[in-house]
This record gives C-alpha cells, sequence and structure tokens, in this order.
C-alpha cells in the first residue's frame, strides 16, 4: 500500500513496466523483421556470390526487408565479378549474380550485419578472429548449420573442380538459404 497526496493509503498500481510488455520481448521480431545478412568465402567469387544471390531471391519472393551482402577473407579477387562458372549456374536457375562485385570483409562490417554466415570452418575462424567480443563471434556462424544443425558442414570450395562442383554448391547454398527463410522470414515487418 502507499499514502495518497491527501494521507490515505492506496492500492499500488503496476509500472509501467509491469503493464506493458517488455521491449526485450520482442527482440527477435525486432531483429529478423530488417535483417541484414553477410555471406563469406575466401575469394567472394564462387560460394559467397551464389549464396547471396540465391538468398536475394529467395527474400524477394517472400516480399521480406533484409539486405544480403557477400565478402571475402582474402584480397585476391577485390574488384572482380563472380566466377563464370558461379554466374553460370545460377542463370540456370534463374537468378542473375552478375552486377556482384567481390569485396574484402572488413572490421565495420560485423557490426553493420546481423548475421555472417561462413561458408567453411576456415572461413569462420577467420572472421571470428576479426571480432572484439564474443556478441561478434556470435553472430558469425556457418550457413550450413541452418540447413543441417549440428552437423557443422562445409559448403566445398568449387573453384578448382568442374560444373558439376558449382551445381553441387548450389544446391547446398539453396537447401541452407531456404532453412535461412524458414527460420527467420516469418518475422516480417
Amino acid at each position: 500500500m502507499r499514502r495518497g497526496a491527501k494521507g490515505e493509503e492506496r492500492k499500488r498500481q503496476p509500472s509501467s513496466l509491469v503493464s506493458r510488455p517488455s521491449p526485450l520481448l520482442n527482440v527477435q521480431f525486432n531483429y529478423f523483421s530488417r535483417m541484414k545478412v553477410l555471406m563469406v568465402c575466401l575469394g567472394n567469387i564462387c560460394r559467397s556470390p551464389l549464396a547471396q544471390g540465391i538468398l536475394e531471391h529467395k527474400v524477394k519472393q517472400k516480399g521480406l526487408d533484409w539486405t544480403v551482402d557477400s565478402a571475402g577473407t582474402g584480397g585476391g579477387h577485390v574488384g572482380l565479378g563472380p566466377d563464370n562458372r558461379s554466374q553460370e549456374v545460377a542463370h540456370a536457375h534463374g537468378i542473375d549474380i552478375s552486377a556482384q562485385e567481390a569485396r574484402r570483409i572488413r572490421y565495420s562490417d560485423i557490426s553493420e550485419f546481423d548475421v555472417i554466415y561462413c561458408m567453411d570452418a576456415t572461413n569462420l575462424v577467420n572472421v571470428r578472429d576479426i571480432c572484439h567480443s564474443l556478441e561478434e563471434e556470435a553472430k558469425v556462424k556457418l550457413i550450413m548449420e541452418e540447413s543441417d544443425p549440428g552437423k557443422k558442414l562445409d559448403v566445398p570450395d568449387p573453384y578448382y573442380g568442374g560444373a558439376s562442383g558449382f551445381e553441387r554448391v548450389f544446391q547446398l547454398l539453396d537447401r541452407a538459404c531456404e532453412a535461412i527463410i524458414e527460420n527467420h522470414g516469418d518475422h516480417r515487418q
């Protein structure tokens, strides 16, 4: 009981923090309504451009307000477009990735993006190495964990192989990107 202005006792009214839902209850909704996703591989010319193109395609189909980009941990292909074989396999599935340009990941990407999906364990370690906190490291994940949780699967680098390797990579990334949409795409603006 609290005393009123005239000294009478009255029941305590719930505070505004109790009577309204906590904003923390909606963190997931707010977090994913405008999700920013970065795809990362070594050179940013094979796997991560495919992953970017596939997820952008699915995001557009679902009407989600997401930003998708890609980068590489190495700088050997900066400024180049995706490998022709990546472009061909994407085109065969109705996706155009020809406008993408390779870039190297930078520290500012860690804070700019909500989640960073790496194509393999080596790139996962390399990206986590540039993080400054455990919170930042928690944003960095293997992409295949979305579709195959707990298996720690890598997306193989198809660069030194033939066209069939690029198709296999496309299928893996398509499955992972579909899982990303299923796992996080319900949270619309």
